[in-house]
């Protein structure tokens, strides 16, 4: 009439089925954070080309600038080859983060599985303000974790074996029926006036177990250790999980700190290197003033743009061990 133990098992099969989804959500979602951190690498790329592109554009307007000056006898020939020496560094530092560019967005498509042959354009933007976004928002459940939801899926099989196990130990009761009717007859005249012979059976099947050997007893308890263990390793994680958002957020913290102080710096170089400039085009300053700003300039500008893609790792990082990426 009724089975426990197979009831227990289909139970059973749908939280495997769903055990299995879970570890291939585990299994997107590490893809997912690479994607997302070789995306927003791109982007940050694409800034810091332009920061080059305009330094390209500076040294260039320099460049006709010294050239003209040395015509007018104001100038030696070794300024004139000193910007050319840094307007041609910027141009194969530009080649270089283009390669850079091409070769991540050859990664990335890889990990779309798209095309090689197919265009990726980038639409998203990156503001300060973006990456600030949600910061404050520190709530979170541990729940919103795959590797959480997929223990916890392990710790519902377990509880099932457990019972499985359990209801082996009692007697299982089942109904039983046929029912036939047959000719017995040695001519082929089934569809006559014949008589038929009707044979019916019902009855009751109690199964009740004897001694295995202490075998279910063995299992049973191999079980609970197997559902103590996953319990175990829940807790497990969550301490993990709370030791991984306290070190994301104190480095997205730091990250943000660091992003401010470094776009400061890169706004300040870039008003020094435009106050030399215009003191040298009016002959109170030197090539050398020039020199020694745009390298200022340049080394604020790669902080800036490293501060920046640190701080999106961080961010990243966060949502990920907050669970919501």
């Amino acid at each position: 009439l009724f089975d426990g133990q197979v009831f227990i098992g289909l139970q059973a099969r749908n939280t495997a089925m769903q055990f299995a989804e879970r570890q291939a959500d585990v299994t997107k979602e590490m893809i997912k954070v690479n994607v997302h951190k070789i995306y927003y690498q791109l982007v940050v790329g694409k800034k810091q080309l332009g920061s080059i592109e305009a330094n390209i554009e500076r040294f260039e307007k320099l460049l006709n600038d010294t050239r003209e000056i040395f015509k007018n006898g104001f100038a030696e020939k070794l300024d004139v080859d000193k910007v050319n020496v840094q307007l041609n560094n910027l141009i194969t530092e530009k080649t270089k983060i283009e390669n850079q560019l091409n070769i991540g967005n050859a990664g990335l498509k890889f990990l779309l599985n798209m095309p090689q042959t197919e265009t990726l354009v980038l639409t998203d933007t990156l503001s300060d303000d973006k990456l600030k976004e949600n910061i404050l928002d520190t709530s979170f459940n541990y729940a919103n974790r795959k590797e959480y939801q997929l223990l916890e899926l392990g710790r519902k099989l377990n509880q099932y074996n457990v019972k499985r196990y359990k209801l082996s130990q009692l007697p299982t009761i089942a109904a039983f029926g046929s029912y036939s009717r047959n000719a017995q007859r040695t001519k082929f005249d089934f569809f006559g006036d014949g008589r038929w012979f009707s044979t019916s059976i019902i009855g009751l099947k109690i199964s009740v177990p004897i001694f295995e050997g202490f075998a279910k007893r063995s299992r049973i308890t191999k079980a609970k250790l197997e559902l103590e263990k996953t319990n175990n390793n829940i807790e497990q994680l969550k301490n993990s999980i709370d030791n991984e958002i306290f070190q994301a957020n104190t480095n997205m913290t730091s990250a943000i700190l660091t992003v401010d102080n470094q776009k400061k710096n890169m706004l300040l170089a870039e008003q020094v290197y435009n106050t030399t400039k215009l003191k040298y085009e009016q002959g109170l300053g030197s090539n050398q003033e020039i020199y020694t700003a745009q390298t200022e300039l340049k080394v604020s500008q790669n902080n800036y743009y490293g501060a920046l893609y640190d701080a999106i790792i961080a961010k990243i990082d966060y949502l990920k061990a907050t669970g919501k990426l």
